[in-house]
């Protein structure tokens, strides 16, 4: 059992670049989980924990409807942005400067074997995390994520999930919303769910900008305790 996890920030980065990256990693840690079933071979499985920020980018959950992109092949370029389907879960959102997105691979047998679990505890360092920052924030029955206000008519989603597992190795993640630039929410019916708000860090602390840095310090933090994990 492994329970240390290499920290990895790729800055800025295109998403299809850090989804291969991403691929490569999953890829490795299951085959040396194949590897050891076959020749008990008693290897340990790394785990790496990847931050990111991405330049404009909607993508599709293998469950999403791409109806819920509201934008044509020209209005996509004419903004800058792109769009992928891919193989996490969760149906559509956006990436973009000023928002923290991470992408933990994990081997969940160094850890504990609940994808729920797992999603519940991504979820409980976002709400920890923005309780650092006055932030009453709280999960939404029956919508993966973290949002604020919820059962009232302000409910706003702060934080979107999507991920993948195999093998009980983890990939995809998170998008915490820091100093993103709102208005691409409204391209998209974010995560297929209609009438619901989008909101972002420095817009509920009414700051021009938030030091991302410091956030992410913040997550890493809650984290470590929640997993009881060692970081290098």
């Amino acid at each position: 059992m492994n329970k240390t996890i290499e920290i990895q920030d790729l800055g800025l980065k295109d998403y299809k670049q850090t989804w291969d990256y991403q691929e490569q990693l999953f890829k490795g840690i299951v085959d040396t989980k194949i590897k050891n079933r076959r020749e008990d071979a008693g290897l340990k499985t790394n785990n790496y924990f990847l931050f990111v920020e991405h330049p404009h980018v909607y993508t599709l959950g293998k469950s999403g409807d791409v109806s819920n992109l509201l934008l044509d092949e020209q209005q996509l370029t004419e903004k800058g942005a792109t769009f992928y389907k891919i193989n996490r879960g969760g149906d559509i959102t956006y990436h973009g400067p000023g928002q923290i997105v991470g992408y933990p691979i994990l081997d969940l047998d160094n850890f504990f074997t609940d994808i729920h679990k797992y999603l519940r505890f991504l979820e409980e360092m976002i709400i920890l995390t923005l309780a650092e920052y006055g932030l009453k924030a709280e999960r939404s029955p029956g919508e993966t994520g973290v949002w604020l206000d919820v059962g009232t008519p302000f409910a706003r989603k702060i934080c979107a999930m999507g991920v993948r597992a195999s093998r009980w190795v983890t990939m995809h993640g998170f998008a915490l919303n820091v100093n993103a630039n709102l208005g691409y929410f409204d391209n998209i019916i974010p995560c297929g769910i209609r009438g619901k708000a989008v909101t972002s860090l420095n817009v509920e602390l009414a700051q021009k900008t938030v030091d991302e840095n410091e956030v992410k310090e913040k997550l890493l933090k809650h984290f470590k305790r929640l997993f009881e994990a060692e970081f290098f």
